[in-house]
């Protein structure tokens, strides 16, 4: 919860300052590059999120990092994440920011798990329906998971269509289990 917050309140800043100076663009750039250097080095997460590394010395190797491609406004952010001690809610921030970005845009990202490959045309189909159904652009990513037997599962936010065969036998289960109504 207090993770969430921080997230949201620091993202929500940021995203706000991006727009009032016009570099909404800019910083989504410089803060996915930040964003996949971080998942990309074990180490690096390590340090900025080690209590005994002093807050210069991590303000120093972010400057190393990032100083020579990021605006001045990445850099003042991530020198304020270390100087509130928030560094452990980089990442968190960082999508959070990126989530505004998409709202704003009117993108929904949507996860789709089927039970076999989609092909181009499903894709295309479920794209294309789920685009009317919310209104928005719709980013889809796809995940194989045979345990769903047949059908889809879409997480489009905190919301879930399951149209999985493995749900719908679950249902009948359910019902045999509690017997005639």
């Amino acid at each position: 919860m207090f993770r969430e917050a921080v997230a949201r309140r620091y993202g929500q800043a940021l995203f706000d300052l991006a727009e009032r100076h016009e570099i909404v663009d800019r910083l989504e750039r410089e803060l996915t590059e930040i964003a996949e250097t971080l998942e990309g080095s074990r180490e690096l997460r390590r340090v900025l999120e080690h209590p005994q590394v002093a807050g210069e010395e991590k303000k120093r190797l972010l400057q190393r990092l990032f100083g020579g491609t990021s605006s001045r406004i990445t850099m003042n952010f991530l020198m304020l994440v270390i100087d509130r001690r928030r560094e452990m809610f980089l990442k968190d921030i960082i999508k959070e920011y990126l989530r505004l970005v998409d709202a704003a845009r009117n993108i929904a990202d949507v996860q789709v798990s089927s039970a076999v490959e989609l092909t181009p045309e499903e894709k295309e189909q479920l794209v294309g329906n789920l685009a009317r159904a919310t209104g928005r652009q719709v980013r889809a990513r796809y995940t194989v998971d045979p345990e769903l037997i047949g059908g889809v599962v879409v997480r489009i936010g905190n919301r879930v269509i399951d149209g999985s065969v493995r749900s719908k036998l679950r249902a009948l289960r359910e019902r045999l289990v509690a017997g005639p109504a």
